[in-house]
């Protein structure tokens, strides 16, 4: 990760374009971001601000987001400041991770204000204020910090804005020819914007040149430039980004035209998973408890029908008392016979209470209720099994699924009688399920399935019966439909590969992926959602491809 005070230098470069733009609308998707739609140089602008601790971040995204019906309270005071405002100007305090957006509007009576938007991007200290630039007073923050916790600033509503303690370091663009020559921790100590990352990869590039001094302008030049582009690497699970390539990890890097591609490839699944694991922990939990108790059910039905198993042993003993009826007298304990069905010796149990005939009768029924419970215990484990199934399915759909996807999952569970329906003030009007839409790199429209309700409506409401239809082979996962009878081969492999990464086997290679026409899916009567089976297959092996995947996104 590298969003220092270089990255967001360049950052800041980029979003000039944003400048005597206006903003049309502001969005509050959840307490940690806010969107702002930006009309600006003729072009719809989307801008995404996030202070998530983890995932802090400031850009232009091309990604869509879902917005709760009912703004938040700082949204709302947003709208009021700042919506319908022209964008004056765009700048970075001295080099830190801090960007100004200068908005110029009017209040409720005509007249008009400056307000500033402060983008504070510090990791888990990172913060959006609202500033009236003539009083130079918060209006409000996304997070207030009160004199108990922050004893240097105060960040409440009505106090001075005061900037965040400044580092005292040199700025590199006003002293260049200083750079040359440092040791990696040098550079972070004595010069402000510079991360570990962005040290290592100028100390590198100067140890391979001559003239350091040149080196080191070219470098800062890539952080200064009007249209700065995204480097992105990722090596042995560790993702590194910045506006200049990164020579020293020796690794093939991903170019990306803009800084906010880049950081909706680098960060957008990452928050949205984030965000559903918030919405959805305790879907999850439950199903993984449902799952283990299914398991132990399991085991303990496993067991039953190994012991019912014997039955055929109490049949054979029966046999073999009548058979021996005249060796027998009562009160006998046990009595040894031959089994004529394999000459080896026997000893049978006798109840000496009993006469013959009534022992031998005692094995009979015993081996009737235990044909009995074998029956009735082979039905529990195949309804256990499916119920498994079924579970371990919804659980991969969960990991995997946007945050408009949970709900279709707790309706369908609640339908399916597992879960009570949550109760809402406000009556839903019935929606249909909404399936994402994708198209190959040929032009073939595809459309995906991200849980069991939508793979029911994409597979059977979408899709013409001469549509083709893919699923992993015996691999829970995404019902996906091409939108053609007879799809060339790139689209069947990119389809293929969506069909591998919306499934449970995400993180493996060459996965079986089935495809044939949809007219030969059948959903079984009484089957669970999502549950279909199918005639006249061919199957492709592909390995999942996240990059594609999002490529390929419509």
């Amino acid at each position: 990760m590298a969003f220092d005070g270089l990255f967001t230098k360049a950052m800041t470069r980029e979003l000039q374009q944003l400048v005597s733009g206006r903003i049309s609308k502001v969005h509050q998707p959840n307490q940690l971001e806010l969107l702002l739609q930006i009309r600006a140089q003729g072009k719809n602008h989307k801008l995404l601000i996030s202070i998530h601790p983890s995932y802090s971040r400031i850009h232009l995204t091309a990604m869509a987001n879902v917005n709760p019906s009912e703004p938040p309270m700082f949204c709302m005071l947003l709208r009021k400041h700042i919506e319908g405002g022209v964008i004056t100007d765009v700048i970075q305090h001295e080099m830190d991770r801090l960007i100004i957006l200068k908005i110029r509007g009017k209040n409720e009576i005509g007249d008009d204000i400056e307000r500033e938007l402060h983008v504070e991007i510090m990791g888990r200290h990172s913060n959006i204020i609202l500033v009236d630039s003539e009083r130079n007073m918060i209006l409000d923050s996304l997070k207030h910090l009160p004199p108990s916790v922050n004893s240097f600033r105060t960040v409440l509503p009505g106090q001075p804005y005061v900037f965040p303690p400044s580092q005292e370091k040199k700025d590199p663009f006003a002293a260049p020819g200083e750079l040359a020559g440092l040791t990696e921790k040098e550079l972070v100590s004595t010069f402000a914007g510079f991360s570990p990352l962005n040290a290592r990869e100028l100390h590198h590039r100067m140890a391979q040149g001559e003239n350091r001094q040149e080196i080191a302008e070219q470098f800062l030049a890539d952080f200064s430039k009007e249209q700065p582009t995204g480097h992105y690497i990722e090596l042995d699970g560790k993702s590194s980004f910045s506006a200049t390539p990164l020579t020293h990890i020796g690794e093939a890097e991903m170019i990306f035209p803009t800084l906010g591609e880049l950081l909706d490839r680098m960060y957008y699944a990452k928050a949205e998973r984030d965000r559903v694991k918030q919405q959805a922990g305790d879907l999850e939990r439950w199903l993984q408890n449902e799952i283990a108790k299914l398991k132990l059910k399991l085991k303990k039905l496993k067991k039953e029908q190994d012991q019912a198993e014997k039955r055929d042993q109490l049949q054979l003993n029966g046999e073999l008392i009548m058979a021996n009826i005249h060796r027998i007298t009562k009160g006998t304990k046990e009595i040894e016979v031959d089994n004529y069905y394999n000459d080896e010796k026997v000893t049978i149990a006798l109840d000496p209470r009993k006469t013959p005939i009534e022992n031998s009768q005692k094995y009979y029924s015993r081996y009737q209720k235990a044909k009995t419970a074998l029956v009735k215990t082979q039905e529990q484990i195949e309804k256990t099994e499916e119920d498994i199934a079924y579970f371990e399915t919804l659980m991969q759909q969960v990991q995997q699924a946007g945050l408009s996807d949970i709900e279709e999952i707790r309706e369908e569970l609640a339908e399916q009688g597992f879960m009570k329906a949550q109760k809402s003030k406000k009556k839903k009007k019935p929606t249909k399920p909404s399936v994402e839409p994708y198209v190959s790199s040929t032009g073939v429209p595809i459309s995906v399935g991200k849980n069991n309700k939508q793979n029911d409506y994409v597979t059977f409401k979408v899709a013409s019966k001469s549509d083709t239809w893919l699923h992993t082979k015996d691999i829970p996962g995404s019902h996906v439909i091409i939108h053609s009878s007879d799809p060339d081969e790139t689209t069947i492999m990119e389809a293929a590969t969506i069909a591998a990464y919306f499934s449970k086997a995400r993180e493996s290679s060459s996965v079986p992926v089935d495809y044939t026409e949809v007219r030969q899916v059948k959903k079984p009567n009484g089957a669970k959602p999502g549950f279909v089976i199918y005639f006249e297959q061919k199957t492709v092996f592909v390995t999942p491809d996240e990059d594609l995947v999002i490529k390929l996104k419509k």
